[in-house]
């Protein structure tokens, strides 16, 4: 074995014992992606084509480029730059000012390689640390994204949903049941009631009859079988011109121009007066008159009775009215209870039977088709409405594949040690105090603000209500990936610029393997 091979195993081990990975020889702070710029067999020309210099002059301590190549790994060059390898974790570059400064930057120590510093190289452990987080990242991304898909197919699902299939026509269904329903029900109902107006009108007449013979029978005082003028005058209820007095040719003209009428042409006199005529039983007496005496006896009350006993002379006056009334009802019971007064003929006190059973049938078959026809408008309203609602809905940007859709006509709460912050995606953002007061707007829906490639990633709410002597407020509200839909934090960068952030499931995109997570690490 020659030894130059025994040399290059000796060094594998020693790698392998300090956990450090095998590189491919390159200037120290070199990046393997611009190793072939740095070949030591030829000169070397500047990254920025300024000029060209020995190779040996590469990494002396001495700055011969503009832009810092020629010293990737010393600190002459102000403006150069170091490459940390950190084999096992992501590499990395410094500014060549911190390359032994004696303060490890690079995991793998390799920026203090002359400074003395004791350095471990942690690049390992940290490697570990990033392995696991991004796993469990990964594992949230693709939950994430698993729900996201579940949030399309429901989106979809929801739209064919609101969709009216026919409940238009099944509304004009219920209609034409409801009319065919309704005209056998309108004709029984009008031949029962008919059939009862004919009823009544029987019991009327039986009743009208009966009141004229009571009335002739009250009116005939000598009871020889006539009612003369002389026994009509004493009616003034039935005076034509109401002067007070019923004349005999005004009674003879009730009579039809007769002196007295007999049980059959009564019946004819009745006709005309029975709207006026009162029962002799229901004739008030007349008022009687008061003298002046007696008006001032009665109106006459002393200062000092008045003052003192007002309530007394109240409650005379209440037990004279009551008095009146005990006369008045003793009145009525003395009215023969076969007798009608004007005001109450008896007929209100009829109600119509119940109808027959085939009535009825008809009744409540066409109740049914009635309800029914209801049931069926009432839903079509509501289809009505939610298809208002549904266009309304579709004028937003829920996403590519309505992703976001989900949010809408929702609401979350942040509760904070002053403030309960709330979002309603879509719709505004506001604030309120935890411990009393007004709720303040924070900004209403405006738009999708997240860069070209990743719209979707930020919302913009503003026109908010106005801080004192400052702009209209807003929020912008950052969306992040995760399995549930929540707001994590709020802050006020600028005066009256909010900032929220959110987690959604609708934002998550469709994960890499975790190798594809780790190799977009590898270098800078």
């Amino acid at each position: 074995m020659s030894c130059a091979l025994l040399l290059l195993l000796t060094s594998l081990a020693l790698a392998m014992g300090t956990g450090a990975a095998v590189e491919i020889q390159r200037p120290r702070g070199v990046p393997q992606s611009k190793r072939q710029f740095y070949e030591e067999n030829k000169p070397f020309t500047c990254l920025d084509g300024s000029s060209t210099i020995p190779f040996d002059r590469v990494n002396d301590d001495y700055c011969d480029c503009r832009d810092g190549s020629d010293e990737p790994g010393t600190a002459a060059c102000p403006n150069g730059s170091f490459h940390c390898s950190n084999a096992g974790f992501r590499p990395a570059f410094i500014p060549s000012s911190r390359i032994n400064d004696g303060i490890c930057d690079c995991c793998d120590t390799t920026d203090e390689y002359n400074s003395g510093a004791t350095c471990q190289n942690t690049c390992r452990e940290m490697g570990r640390k990033e392995r696991e987080s991004l796993q469990i990242m990964a594992e949230i991304t693709k939950e994430g994204f698993l729900l996201k898909q579940q949030l399309i197919h429901e989106a979809k699902r929801g739209q064919e949903d609101k969709q009216v299939k026919g409940s238009g026509g099944k509304v004009e269904a219920l209609r034409t049941v409801k009319e065919t329903a309704e005209d056998p029900e309108k004709g029984a109902k009008e031949r029962h009631l008919k059939s009862w107006e004919e009823q009544k009108e029987l019991i009327r007449m039986e009743k009208d009859k009966t009141r004229m013979a009571e009335a002739f029978l009250e009116l005939d005082d000598d009871s020889d079988g006539y009612v003369s003028v002389a026994e009509l005058q004493s009616h003034l209820e039935l005076d034509p011109d109401s002067d007070g007095s019923l004349t005999e040719t005004e009674t003879q003209g009730l009579l039809g121009g007769e002196g007295k009428v007999d049980t059959s042409t009564f019946e004819t006199v009745w006709s005309i007066i029975k709207d006026q005529y009162l029962s002799e039983g229901l004739l008030d007496p007349p008022a009687p008159v008061e003298t002046p005496q007696e008006e001032q006896s009665r109106d006459f009350v002393s200062d000092h009775d008045s003052d003192h006993y007002p309530e007394d002379y109240a409650g005379e006056e209440e037990d004279v009215e009551d008095d009146e009334e005990d006369d008045h009802e003793e009145e009525e019971e003395k009215v023969p209870p076969t007798v009608q007064t004007p005001e109450k003929r008896g007929d209100d006190e009829l109600s119509m039977p119940p109808y027959d059973t085939e009535t009825q049938s008809l009744i409540d078959a066409a109740q049914k088709a009635r309800d029914d026809f209801d049931e069926a408008e009432r839903a079509l309203r509501e289809v009505d409405n939610q298809m208002k609602n549904l266009e309304k809905e579709i004028g937003f940007d829920f996403g590519p594949s309505a992703e976001f859709a989900y949010l809408y006509s929702q609401c979350y709460e942040l509760s904070t040690s002053e403030y309960i912050y709330r979002l309603c995606p879509f719709n505004r953002v506001s604030q309120k105090p935890k411990f009393g007061g007004s709720e303040t707007n924070l900004g209403l829906w405006g738009q999708w603000a997240g860069p070209e490639d990743n719209l979707y990633s930020m919302m913009k709410y503003d026109h908010g209500q106005g801080c004192w002597q400052g702009p209209n407020r807003s929020t912008t509200v950052k969306l992040t990936c995760g399995k549930e839909t929540v707001v994590t934090s709020t802050s006020e960068p600028s005066r009256c610029e909010y900032l929220m952030e959110f987690t959604t499931p609708a934002v998550c995109q469709e994960p890499a393997s975790l190798d594809e997570v780790l190799h977009g690490h590898t270098e800078l």
